[in-house]
């Protein structure tokens, strides 16, 4: 019922602001609540006890050892000599924390007091929190101080949490008595109800490594929607959204959760037609006013993915108006030379493309919307709707004139952006995706790159991915299998349970938050090299 009246407030509000999408929002806003998944709940018990210890060759310096089984917290009291106990689970989870006290010695006369710390990660349970200096929200991170007046008592923490480990500590309780843990266990959640299929028997180990790893962190981000980390930010994104969707079309085929998150993107797209780069889902659905160019675009090639994959022809007519609308930006700033005025786009929206400073975002524009117009012409000719945009041909090619003409430097081989003629891998990255690279210039300037010192790599798994694609793409096999080894693999040889939002291999502590504990270690646009593994199966498992 609150759901129902909070859409039909949207309804009126929206129509009274002459909403373009007034006939089709509540329609979708009750598909994407038709198609919310029941979770699926798993109780998990913990693996053992260990103890942090710092070693510098570990990732971000310290590491766990195991410390003995679980009769070390059940069977001795929990004071002031034993604190700081790490309970370990053996796997990143995401869900709730249930735990027992029980009283040992003699009667509780006085309140008790413990904070539990939650870690995806061993640094995080090692590095102080405070004083914080990070830009996010202080509350992100995952300690809770817990106040217990009676025992015994079972007291599960409200706050949905993602973690591994979870570290104990005594603030307090009275000398005259002695209490202790008889359980801790956690409530893990997610949508995903299958196993993928094995991977070919010959598939090296290390691959084998990451796809399990790709695929614990996208079952961990299949919640109601396709999260973005289930630590932090807890919401739908459309940038996770695409990659995820790649990924579940490859390995656990649920259909419904895209489904739902694309129409639950469109319900609170704004007024003017153009989408929110993000959703919640509660107190009631509703958008962060975040207007992302690049993550508009990815809306029209998420669709057009899902109805290739699905043949789901009905939705992505019901969605068209949504992915028509999109265009526009590329209109808005499409110069009469056939060049995107980033410099505009850049004053005008929140352009992003990558976790990473100095990024000159020329040629991503240039290449991305190039990109999301051939994407959609397709999505078009899949639902019998190219006469609609019957001048996308001609916009495309003149925009790929445009970028050969004045990004292309036929001297070095490498297409070059900006005023200071950057050379990033995510420019070389957009120039063969969208095809302004001829093959043999792709494979060229890829294979330039890691030849030249000042090329900007990217910054997080996210621009990573869009890299790997440009090798297949460029038919630069070989490369592709290595990128993928080095890169994702070596997280797994750092111990990653999940994969990380976040990854230097030349910095380990880098943060765009100013404070690397509060970066989500299972993050939703990293899990994409299960889509490479099983998409390219005579590339990647051999």
């Amino acid at each position: 019922m609150l759901l129902l009246t909070f859409m039909v407030i949207c309804l009126v509000n929206h129509v009274n602001a002459q909403d373009v999408y007034a006939p089709y929002r509540q329609n979708w806003l009750k598909k994407a609540e038709q198609y919310k998944p029941v979770l699926k709940e798993t109780v998990k018990q913990p693996f053992g006890i260990v103890k942090l210890e710092k070693d510098a060759s570990a990732f971000q310096g310290w590491k766990t050892v195991s410390a003995g089984g679980m009769d070390q917290l059940y069977n001795k009291p929990f004071n002031k000599g034993t604190s700081g106990i790490v309970v370990d689970f053996g796997e990143h989870m995401t869900g709730y924390c249930t735990f027992t006290l029980k009283t040992l010695r003699s009667d509780m006369d006085a309140p008790l007091r413990l904070k539990l710390t939650f870690g995806e990660v061993p640094a995080e349970l090692a590095t102080p929190f405070d004083p914080y200096p990070g830009g996010l929200s202080r509350a992100w991170l995952q300690d809770e101080t817990v106040t217990v007046s009676v025992l015994p008592a079972t007291i599960t923490i409200p706050r949905r949490l993602a973690s591994r480990y979870v570290k104990i500590e005594w603030l307090g309780s009275s000398s005259n008595f002695e209490f202790g843990f008889s359980d801790i266990q956690f409530k893990a959640t997610t949508s995903v109800s299958i196993t993928p299929p094995a991977l070919a028997a010959g598939t090296p180990q290390i691959i084998k490594d990451i796809d399990r790893v790709g695929s614990n962190t996208l079952k961990e981000c299949m919640q109601t929607v396709y999260e973005d980390g289930p630590k932090r930010d807890r919401r739908l994104w459309i940038g996770d959204l695409y990659l995820e969707s790649l990924a579940n079309q490859y390995s656990f085929k649920n259909d419904g959760l895209t489904k739902r998150c694309l129409y639950l993107l469109a319900g609170l797209a704004n007024d003017d037609g153009i989408l929110n780069a993000n959703a919640f889902e509660e107190p009631v659905p509703h958008a962060q006013k975040s207007r992302l160019l690049d993550y508009c675009y990815l809306f029209n090639v998420a669709l057009k993915e899902y109805v290739t994959a699905t043949g789901d022809v009905e939705t992505g007519k019901d969605l068209w108006p949504v992915a028509k609308k999109q265009l526009d930006i590329a209109k808005m700033y499409a110069g009469a030379d056939g060049m995107m005025d980033y410099q505009k786009a850049e004053r005008e929206w929140w352009v992003f493309f990558d976790w990473k400073d100095g990024l000159d975002k020329q040629i991503p524009l240039q290449g991305i919307t190039i990109y999301a117009l051939n994407q959609t012409y397709a999505l078009a000719k899949l639902l019998g709707k190219e006469n609609e945009v019957a001048e996308i041909p001609a916009i495309t090619k003149k925009l790929k004139e445009a970028a050969h003409k004045n990004l292309y430097d036929k001297k070095t081989g490498v297409f070059v952006s900006g005023t200071n003629k950057q050379v990033s891998y995510g420019g070389q990255a957009w120039m063969v995706l969208s095809g302004v690279a001829t093959k043999a210039e792709a494979q060229k300037a890829l294979k330039t790159l890691p030849s030249l010192p000042d090329a900007v790599r990217p910054g997080a798994p996210y621009m990573f991915h869009y890299y790997v694609a440009a090798l297949i793409e460029s038919g630069l096999k070989a490369e592709a299998k290595e990128a993928v080894t080095t890169y994702w693999g070596g997280m797994v040889k750092k111990g990653a349970d999940t994969f990380w939002e976040v990854y230097d291999p030349a910095d380990e502590f880098k943060s765009p938050y100013n404070f690397f504990p509060v970066n989500s270690y299972c993050h939703a646009w990293s899990c994409t090299p299960v889509y490479f593994i099983r998409k390219y199966p005579e590339i990647f498992q051999q």
